[in-house]
């Protein structure tokens, strides 16, 4: 089987993912996923997609990873995994999809505008 490739995002996180059959190894920026993402629940927002769609164990993940926090980077991984996984078995997409797997988080971070110190807070207003 050929590798299939997915891109995951998360606010500013984008992770490229690929995908070939194996026996279950994650690879973050050539590290092991338990080591890149050391919190339990992080790991486990890794493995949702597998767990949900009972493929534990049968495929090997490579990541590349780039910007964002910890939490975004594991979510936008989670993404890529779950976008794949459809890709191969579309039968997968019913399951992924009631669990909130195959939707991108729009949230962003709102910008800082002119005028004021941060993205909604002002500078204190004086009367005189």
């Amino acid at each position: 089987m050929e590798i299939t490739n997915a891109v995951g995002r998360r606010k500013t996180a984008v992770a490229r993912v690929y995908l070939k059959e194996g026996t279950g190894i994650i690879l973050v920026n050539g590290r092991d996923y338990k080591e890149y993402f050391p919190m339990a629940i992080l790991q486990n927002t890794v493995e949702q997609p597998f767990q949900i769609t009972e493929t534990v164990g049968k495929f090997d993940v490579t990541c590349n990873m780039g910007g964002g926090g910890i939490k975004g980077q594991a979510e936008a991984l989670r993404l890529g995994i779950s976008r794949i996984l459809c890709e191969l078995d579309n039968e997968r997409r019913p399951a992924l999809k009631a669990k909130g797997l195959m939707r991108r988080d729009p949230r962003m971070v709102e910008r800082k505008k002119f005028g004021q110190k941060k993205a909604r807070k002002r500078f204190q207003f004086s009367k005189r």
